[in-house]
């Protein structure tokens, strides 16, 4: 990974004032100044009187991760109260934007990041190896950040957080149980081919799926320009398609609802943001959850509490299975009694 050096950041600084206003969301930074540049790092005092200022990069403004944050930066507060500032910045979807929002964030002298969603991981990563990293909304770690192991557990370094995962053979089994193989043989797995995370997950389901007798085939888009035609084609030839927990979808669920409802086709979602605008069913995390527990996390660090390095990847471990009620009555699905309706 790339560290900043010290003279870029300081040259970067006034264009970041322009650069970071063009992102989708701008950057709102605290009402206060943030410490100074000289002043001790954060996780080694932990003082009472310490201030602490956090960047959070978004990737995009979509239900899921909105909600993450929102739960990050209550954690917080609730903890540290006005000890602790914040600079945000949306990307809008667009990830170049990620690797502004994260320069803006070094030139700031920011005591930790927040990474939501995995181009805001990969942009923070090549960043800075100095600099406290929390990814939240992340499925896999290792696939992220193309190290050798997918396995999640501690990475070291700089970067630890929380993965929005919720069991892939256990979403298998959700969508078995709503669509049986005997009636339902055919499953599209639909989701964004720029997104390492969505290719993981669909290549995992999918051998679940198939070990179930389920025969499927991957439908990949490469943005949104392509999506309706590709959902169209995964709707002539699927009985069920699944998307997974896939930041372009989400954040283009009408144009998916729009082709697969008048197809009569049925979604189950990865995540209840896209099953909330497309899909009938979902097993889902609760990501304002998530967004607390990467928020204690963040606490623990800033306090001196724990080294980032020795951080495990944390995970919300509550699953709920969740249906879309106009969805379901619109393809005439029943949901069992155990699945809840979302809000």
């Amino acid at each position: 990974m790339k560290k900043l050096s010290k003279t870029c950041a300081l040259l970067a600084a006034a264009a970041m004032t322009l650069s970071l206003a063009a992102c989708s969301g701008g950057t709102s930074g605290s009402s206060e100044s943030p410490a100074p540049s000289g002043s001790a790092p954060a996780q080694e005092t932990g003082s009472a009187g310490e201030t602490y200022l956090v960047g959070i990069c978004q990737l995009a403004p979509h239900d899921a991760l909105d909600a993450a944050t929102q739960g990050f930066k209550d954690a917080l507060t609730e903890e540290l109260g006005d000890q602790v500032k914040f600079s945000e910045g949306n990307a809008g979807g667009d990830s170049n934007n990620c690797i502004t929002i994260i320069d803006g964030f070094l030139s700031e002298d920011v005591d930790l990041i927040l990474a939501n969603a995995t181009a805001s991981l990969t942009a923070a990563a090549s960043a800075t190896d100095t600099v406290p990293i929390l990814g939240t909304a992340i499925t896999n770690y290792g696939v992220a950040l193309n190290l050798d192991s997918t396995e999640d557990g501690v990475l070291g370094g700089n970067i630890s957080g929380t993965s929005d995962l919720a069991p892939l053979d256990q979403q298998a089994e959700l969508l078995q149980e709503l669509f049986p193989v005997d009636s339902h043989p055919n499953v599209g797995l639909l989701y964004c081919s720029a997104e390492p995370n969505s290719i993981f997950q669909v290549e995992t389901i999918q051998g679940y799926l198939e070990e179930m007798g389920y025969t499927c085939a991957a439908y990949a888009f490469t943005d949104v320009n392509d999506l309706a035609s590709v959902t169209q084609t995964a709707c002539d030839n699927s009985d069920v398609i699944y998307v997974p927990t896939d930041n372009t979808a989400a954040n283009n669920t009408e144009t998916i609802a729009n082709v697969v409802i008048p197809a009569g086709v049925p979604v189950v979602a990865g995540e209840s943001g896209i099953c909330s605008g497309c899909g009938v069913a979902t097993l889902s995390i609760d990501y304002y959850e998530l967004g607390q527990i990467t928020g204690q996390m963040a606490v623990r660090i800033l306090t001196g509490e724990e080294d980032v390095s020795e951080m495990a990847i944390e995970y919300d471990t509550t699953l709920t299975k969740l249906y879309n009620a106009d969805n379901c009555e619109a393809l005439g699905i029943t949901p069992p009694e155990d699945y809840e309706p979302i809000a």
